[in-house]
């Protein structure tokens, strides 16, 4: 059985719930993703937050990304899949929660992340087209 921690991608990094949208578009610049975890001064997951959240939620709305605070627009709890759980739950996860990425834990630490483009380059055309619909789908 393929497991979360055989397709995630290791060391995902956190942006810290008290540093600026500013501090996380530049992470999210410095590692080429579009989305990072937010971390609690607990080390625990406080939500995500995506470059569009930046965009359309702080700047369109005429807020200050130098001020504004990661932990102000986390989208809530962030849905996660643990690093020994199926693929196929992690499918069936992303599926019901309409995400494209996880963070992947290992009972609470946060040890990397799982996006529908690592579990598609796994499967078969056909089961990968299917799961980018089904997860795509509002």
């Amino acid at each position: 059985m393929t497991k979360a921690r055989d397709l995630m991608t290791p060391g995902a990094e956190c942006v810290g719930e008290n540093e600026t949208l500013v501090d996380a578009a530049r992470k999210m610049r410095d590692l080429d993703v579009g989305a990072l975890p937010i971390c609690g001064e607990d080390n625990r997951l406080k939500g995500m937050v995506t470059d569009r959240d930046i965009v359309v939620k702080c700047i369109a709305e005429g807020g200050d990304p130098a001020t504004a605070t990661a932990g102000q627009f986390g989208q809530g709890k962030p849905v996660t899949i643990g690093a020994d759980d199926s693929i196929e739950e992690a499918l069936k996860t992303m599926t019901e929660h309409q995400v494209r990425r996880l963070p992947v834990i290992d009972g609470h630490d946060l040890v990397g992340m799982l996006a529908q483009a690592d579990i598609a380059r796994s499967m078969p055309e056909r089961a990968t087209g299917d799961t980018v619909q089904d997860i795509s789908q509002p």
